[in-house]
């Protein structure tokens, strides 16, 4: 998301607070190269995970909210863990079954497929910063099982630390090259897990092409993201997903069909078709907004230079994107 700095008459969520308003910034900061972008991505994860785990926990995805009475009671927390029990749902992944979580962020999600599921998972990221913390943390969770006094957690010979019923790893990889890396491991995954990272990916078709060649028969896609809104005209576009695009980092949203499209033309079959649940996860952005109003993270930002500040700032295009329904977010699964 970009900066946006005046209050829309579309919504009256998107207010503009004192604090915001010292760092209101220009839109639009072009991607010279999808290397460029790349390395943005990576530099911002790198930076700011510290902060990601400190204001919004050890899951860095949208919460869910399925009902009135959840959206009057649930935490965050518990929304964001009813989001992955909606992708088992959707998906059907088993116990015990060997996942790759694509964008495995910190390992949030990584770790609850292991110890809730028994599951194998290896995680990647692009990020250096968040495979030492998705590490750290899963080894701080692997102590609390060792009884007595000794809680020494020694990874197996292929990095994988034992949680629960499984067992995770986690590993520093651009995602496009998945399928030459995990060569050795083709037609053998139960499940390909990604969650609001693919946005990133400036090659959308490619992971998909890789998800087939890792999937065994049989084997599941899992895919959460965030979409634009179909046939949006160019007042839309230009007020509500640019500055999303811009300030999140992303190469250009894509809509739901689309998705659709990339993983049948990769061989994979629709599973569970998309599932468009904008009205239940926008509330995570309302609890983001009221997060970023701390003022040593508005300062982390502005150290950061423009990137940093569009960041926070375009909160706000978020809020709006959902409010007007230019912005969609939606699951969907796919099978081999």
């Amino acid at each position: 998301m970009a900066a946006v700095t005046s209050q829309t008459p579309q919504t009256g969520q998107d207010e503009v607070t004192d604090l915001s308003k010292q760092y209101d910034t220009p839109m639009g900061l072009a991607h010279s190269t999808m290397q460029a972008l790349k390395d943005r991505i990576k530099l911002h994860y790198d930076l700011a995970s510290d902060y990601y785990l400190n204001l919004w926990g050890e899951h860095i995805h949208h919460g869910y909210w399925a009902t009135d009475e959840a959206k009057a009671k649930d935490t965050k927390e518990v929304a964001q863990v009813n989001l992955i029990r909606l992708l088992l749902e959707i998906s059907k992944v088993s116990e015990g079954a060997r996942v790759l979580d694509t964008g495995c962020g910190i390992g949030g999600t990584s770790r609850f497929l292991a110890s809730e599921l028994g599951c194998t998972v290896t995680g990647i990221t692009i990020s250096t910063k968040q495979v030492e913390m998705a590490t750290r943390l899963t080894k701080a969770e692997a102590a609390k099982q060792i009884q007595g006094d000794d809680k020494t957690v020694t990874p197996d010979a292929d990095g994988f630390i034992a949680l629960g019923k499984g067992k995770v790893r986690f590993l520093e990889l651009d995602a496009e090259k998945m399928g030459e890396y995990f060569a050795s491991d083709a037609g053998t995954l139960d499940a390909v897990w990604i969650s609001e990272a693919l946005s990133h990916f400036p090659n959308k078709a490619l992971f998909f092409q890789n998800a087939f060649k890792v999937l065994k028969q049989g084997g599941k896609l899992v895919l959460a993201d965030w979409f634009k809104g179909e046939e949006l005209n160019q007042t839309q576009f230009d007020n509500d997903i640019k500055p999303i695009e811009d300030g999140m980092l992303l190469p250009p949203l894509c809509t739901q069909p689309d998705y659709v499209k990339f993983a049948t033309d990769a061989g994979l079959k629709v599973f569970h078709e998309p599932k468009d649940i904008s009205k239940d996860v926008s509330k995570t952005w309302d609890i983001s907004w009221s997060l970023v109003q701390n003022p040593s993270l508005w300062a982390f930002a502005f150290s950061q230079g423009r990137d940093g500040i569009a960041f926070l700032q375009a909160f706000r295009a978020m809020r709006r994107g959902y409010s007007n329904g230019s912005f969609r977010y939606a699951v969907m699964s796919f099978q081999k």
